[in-house]
């Protein structure tokens, strides 16, 4: 209970349709609706994003630096992905409905779609949480610093990051023209494309997977 409320005002509020409250719209079957104390007054601690999506969608890579994040997967079927700060190794969580995965505050994330009609509920331990997205680190962190921060050809960075205008949240963008499997074998098998199983071929097998 939160003290400094008052539970006899007429502004008090104790429930609320999350579906009023959208937070981002890629197309009628990509979205996320959000729920926080500004829509919920007596939330202490609590929120969550209920996010939609089809298959190959991803909630871009991003932090949370205020909260942890539980992604509970209610149909379809996604794979959670986060980076371990301490063992420097990106651990990936195949989840169908009924499972959860755990995102530590602060740690690297994002999640992929590997079937359509996907649901994800997002629950934070924070009344409102903050999110940092890859698309803005990357788009307004000079390219000067990048360059010289990394040893880079500063003319092939800005070349390579130009198509990114805006905050992306769910990708790849409407617009994008680059198939799937063409981005997959220029990243020397960097990040995962979703195979028809519903699983995630190289470097998701049946041996990485934590729920067989």
């Amino acid at each position: 209970m939160v003290s400094s409320l008052d539970y006899t005002s007429p502004n008090i509020q104790f429930s609320f349709d999350v579906n009023r409250n959208r937070y981002f719209t890629k197309d009628q079957n990509n979205f996320i609706n959000s729920l926080g104390i500004d829509q919920l007054n007596t939330l202490q601690n609590t929120s969550l994003l209920d996010i939609y999506l089809s298959a190959n969608n991803i909630i871009e890579p991003h932090i949370h630096q205020n909260a942890a994040e539980l992604v509970f997967c209610i149909s379809g079927s996604a794979v959670i992905s986060l980076l371990n700060p301490f063992t420097k190794e990106i651990l990936n969580f195949p989840v169908i409905p009924g499972q959860v995965a755990n995102i530590p505050q602060g740690w690297w994330h994002y999640e992929i779609a590997t079937a359509d009609s996907t649901h994800l509920l997002a629950i934070f331990n924070a009344s409102t949480p903050e999110v940092i997205f890859a698309s803005d680190m990357l788009r307004l962190t000079p390219s000067a610093i990048m360059s010289h921060s990394y040893c880079l050809n500063p003319s092939q960075w800005q070349q390579a990051i130009a198509p990114i205008t805006n905050t992306t949240i769910i990708g790849p963008p409407a617009d994008c023209t680059q198939r799937a499997e063409e981005a997959y074998e220029s990243s020397a098998n960097q990040w995962p494309v979703p195979s028809d199983a519903c699983r995630f071929d190289p470097p998701y097998t049946a041996a990485s997977d934590p729920w067989q």
